[in-house]
């Protein structure tokens, strides 16, 4: 089980993951060319799988 140090990390990271989803996020609603879409699509898919993935180590907890 993780500790209180290990919670804390994890949380820590969730909230920058969730944050640079909506950098990101807001990146792709404003830029235009299917090169630059994919490479925003494609980061944000990596992100919410290491949003996931913590989640998961962390118990599921939104």
């Amino acid at each position: 089980m993780s500790g209180p140090q290990d919670f804390s990390e994890i949380n820590g990271r969730i909230a920058a993951i969730r944050e640079e989803i909506r950098i990101v996020t807001e990146q792709a609603a404003a830029e235009t060319g299917g090169a630059v879409e994919e490479r925003l699509s494609d980061r944000i898919a990596e992100l919410e799988a290491e949003l996931a993935e913590l989640l998961k180590r962390r118990g599921g907890a939104t």
